[in-house]
This record gives C-alpha cells, sequence and structure tokens, in this order.
C-alpha cells in the first residue's frame, strides 16, 4: 500500500508525535508497504510529485527533516494561514491511506479527520466527531457520565468568566486541574490549597481557553488500550517519583510499567469492561486508549480517552499489544486493517 504517516504539527506534542510517526514509518516499511513520513505542519517541498512513494526511502532522513523545523514551527504559526504544508494534501490524496501519527491540538482533535473525510481520504483512527469530543476533556467527561463510565467527580471553568473554588463546588484539596484539550499531561497541576489552585488556573488558562477542576483521586494508575471493540491487557503505570506528568511519560527509567498489572482477574475483567464502554459512551471507532485511577478499595475511575495514542516502540499501546503476540509491526499494519473497517459499512 502506499501510505503517508502523518506527524508533527503545531501542537505541545510535536515531539512525540514524530517520534511516533518515525517509529510507525519504519515498521510499515519493513511490512513491504511505501510508507513516507510527513509533517502535517511543515510539509515537503522537496517531495517529487511525480513518485510520492518511492521503493527506496530514508525514514531517518525524513525524520531528520521533519525534526530542523522545531524551533521555527511557532514562528511559522504566526505568520502563515494556511496549517497544511506543502504537498501535504496532494501527498495524503494520493494515497491508499494515512496513518494518523499526530497528538495534541490540529491533528487529535478531529478537524484533519474532517477535511481528510471532506477529501475523500481515508485514515486511521477515529472519525471526526469522536476524536473532537475525546479530545475536550469537559465533554469526554460528560460523555463518561451518560454512558454510566465511572469517573471522577469534576467541574468545568472558562477564562473570562468568574472562577469557583473547589469548596464552592463541594470539593476539597488536593485538586487536579487540567486544561481541557491538552494532551500527554501538558498544564496539568495537582493544587493543594487555594494559593496552588489559583497558581494552577493561570497555568490552565495560559494554554487553553476551558479547564477542568477535578477531585484528586489517590490510588494507582493504569491504562487500557482497545482494539476493534475489544480491550488489551491492563498496563499499571508506576512513576518513580510524583505521578504521572509529562516528564515521567517520556523520560527514560522514570516510571516503571507492568503489563499485564498485578491486579485481580475480577479487577482486570472490571477495567477492561469499563474501557470498551468508555469508547462506546465517546464513539471512538478503530481503537484507542482509555487511562484509569483505582483506589486501594478497588473503585475504578476512568480519566480521559486517547483517540490516537502514542506508537513509540515502547508505548503503552504497542506494549500491551505485545501481551497477546502483537508484535510492533504487526500492529501498525493491524491498525490500519482495522481503521479501514470503517470505510466499508
Amino acid at each position: 500500500m502506499n501510505i503517508v504517516v502523518l506527524a508533527g504539527g503545531t501542537s505541545t506534542e510535536r515531539l512525540i508525535s514524530i517520534i511516533s510517526g518515525t517509529g510507525v514509518c519504519r515498521a510499515l516499511r519493513a511490512k513491504g508497504h511505501n510508507a513516507v513520513l510527513l509533517d502535517i505542519f511543515c510539509g515537503d517541498e522537496n517531495a517529487l510529485v511525480s513518485d510520492f512513494f518511492p521503493a527506496q526511502y530514508d525514514v531517518d532522513k525524513a525524520s531528520a527533516y521533519m525534526s530542523s523545523f522545531n524551533d521555527k514551527v511557532e514562528a511559522m504559526a504566526r505568520e502563515r494561514k494556511a496549517f497544511f504544508g506543502p504537498n501535504v494534501l496532494e501527498m495524503c490524496s494520493k494515497a491508499d491511506v494515512v496513518f494518523m501519527a499526530l497528538h495534541g491540538a490540529n491533528g487529535e482533535d478531529g478537524r484533519v479527520q474532517a477535511a481528510l473525510d471532506l477529501m475523500g481520504v481515508k485514515y486511521t483512527g477515529a472519525g471526526y466527531l469522536s476524536s473532537a469530543m475525546a479530545m475536550d476533556k469537559t465533554i469526554t467527561k460528560n460523555m463518561f457520565i451518560a454512558g454510566g463510565v465511572p469517573t471522577a467527580k469534576a467541574y468545568f471553568i472558562e477564562r473570562g468568566n468568574a472562577v469557583e473554588t473547589p469548596a464552592q463546588q463541594g470539593l476539597r484539596y488536593p485538586v487536579v486541574v487540567k486544561p481541557a484539550c491538552g494532551g500527554s499531561s501538558v498544564g496539568i497541576t495537582i493544587a493543594k490549597d487555594e494559593e496552588e489552585f489559583n497558581q494552577s488556573v493561570a497555568i490552565a488558562f495560559d494554554l487553553e481557553p476551558k479547564a477542568i477542576v477535578e477531585e484528586f483521586i489517590k490510588g494507582r494508575e493504569f491504562s487500557v488500550g482497545v482494539i476493534d471493540g475489544k480491550a488489551l491487557p491492563v498496563i499499571e503505570i508506576a512513576p518513580k517519583n510524583g505521578w504521572y506528568d509529562y516528564k515521567n511519560k517520556y523520560e527514560p527509567g522514570a516510571t516503571v510499567e507492568t503489563c499485564p498489572a498485578e491486579i485481580t482477574d475480577e479487577q482486570t475483567a472490571r477495567m477492561q469492561r469499563h474501557a470498551e464502554q468508555a469508547m462506546e459512551a465517546v464513539g471512538i471507532e478503530a481503537y484507542g486508549r482509555i487511562d484509569f485511577i483505582m483506589t486501594e478499595d478497588g473503585s475504578m475511575y476512568a480519566l480521559e480517552a486517547n483517540t490516537l495514542p502514542g506508537m513509540t516502540a515502547t508505548s503503552l499501546l504497542p506494549q500491551e499489544a505485545a501481551q497477546v503476540g502483537i508484535g510492533y509491526e504487526d500492529l501498525c499494519e493491524h491498525l490500519i486493517k482495522v481503521s479501514l473497517k470503517k470505510y466499508n459499512r
């Protein structure tokens, strides 16, 4: 197949997206596909129009080309009106399928998916509507509640409006303050008192106009990938210090990840059921990942939904898939296969 692996972009998760995309492109090449790595925002001015998908291709060179724009993206975004870079739409329209290796805003929020839908381009992962709902934690929270998925108590705040304190909403400190649409835990803080709460709100509003204030639940953190409606083995995420923030997610050795998680069979089955239920509640197609926290008494709370989970070789979803005998290269190909099902309905 001729495949465009879309990565990069302008979000706070650009660097992680490049790593994911590089791994996916390399894996698909190893499986015999004519996959090319493409920065959705910076594009590729040097792409050969007569042959967008060459048989011989240097993935590392393409990745380095993408990374060369990292320090320039912010300035480029201020100066440019169009989001799609040179040759991006042309290459996507020529591809058999686009593998979405994007993370964060302008990629995981449904807008790119909607554009590809209008162009008649097939792509991996969820559609535009469920992507948009899952990206906004305020909407996800409401969908979880409507779908009967256990989740932590929370309320929503907006920049420019009066900000109610946790006490006014019946919550006690500590609380978790999250930007509504961020990813990779960027901008998420834990506030232990009113002073820290005000600081946390300022941090969140510096990134986005909406935020969510959630009760802090002490417990163990888990994640469950779901592919084609079926949950994978549960993985436990145990940071060596602090909580599962951006540093602990991506700094090698900072977190111990155990798969399958060392919990009871009943707890495993219940969390997997909740993960499948959460995916259905938000309408996420093909594949995704649901994050959980479980208290000492076994109570479980869904934290958020990820429509385009990290796809580095050591990311959570690949680790879970490996436990059921699906290696990384096979997983990348399998995600394309299950994603294409939505176009045959």
